[in-house]
């Protein structure tokens, strides 16, 4: 899925314009993140659940060289799917 696809079905659903469209998908993706930020969490019903885990640090490969290296700590976002969204895929 992109921001455009997002666009397209705002822009059909909504009779928006393109213009327009395309600003209220980059509002929506602006939103999920700033929600992310804030409390860690973002879930939309029926669909799923976005959440922000830490991560820590290892030590990993350089595939090119095979040499070890640190990666250092941080975040990822994980996204669990709701059981509405399972049964109709």
């Amino acid at each position: 899925m992109s921001k455009a696809f997002l666009a397209q079905v705002l822009q059909d659903s909504a009779s928006l314009t393109g213009t327009a469209a395309t600003r209220a998908a980059g509002d929506l993706m602006d939103a999920i993140v700033k929600q992310l930020k804030k409390e860690g969490k973002f879930t939309l019903p029926s669909f799923g659940t976005f959440t922000v885990r830490k991560t820590k640090a290892r030590k990993g490969l350089n595939p090119r060289t095979g040499e070890a290296i640190k990666v250092k700590a941080g975040k990822t976002v994980r996204f669990k799917a709701s059981p509405t969204l399972k049964s109709a895929v």
